[in-house]
């Protein structure tokens, strides 16, 4: 089991001034095996039919994914860096807020794989996301 130490203040500050800031992502959550962020569903998530653009969730998930997976390290000279993610979008959302959480599938020494759930503020799940992060050394 991976330990995931670390506050929300740290997450959230790390991601000042990037896409994660503009879309309204914040983590909310970082429990011992999950981490989990909110976003907002607005005119800034939409695609042009009115819903939640899958690119969106695919963002929420991705930073879920790589955080957990940077945060999990337990070498500081290591980093996480996305092989592969995929999406299955499964309801729309007009408006509101989605939750996404994150939970290790596998942590090894090269490689790690999470899954998110996203769901949105009825506990209906949205998008089904699966991150590949590979493992290396910091240049």
């Amino acid at each position: 089991m991976i330990k995931l130490e670390t506050s929300t203040e740290e997450l959230n500050a790390m991601c000042r001034n990037t896409i994660m800031e503009h879309l309204g992502i914040v983590f909310s959550e970082a429990g011992s095996d999950y981490i989990r962020a909110t976003m907002p569903v607005d005119h800034r998530h939409h695609q042009p039919y009115g819903i939640l653009h899958g690119g969106a969730s695919v963002t929420l998930a991705e930073t879920l994914g790589s955080m957990g997976a940077h945060i999990s390290l337990k070498d500081s000279g290591m980093k996480c860096v996305g092989l592969e993610i995929n999406a299955n979008h499964l309801r729309s959302v007009r408006s509101g807020m989605v939750t996404g959480t994150a939970r290790p599938i596998h942590a090894g020494r090269s490689t790690q794989v999470w899954e998110v759930h996203i769901e949105d503020e009825q506990h209906r799940l949205v998008c089904v996301s699966r991150i590949t992060m590979a493992v290396l050394k910091n240049d």
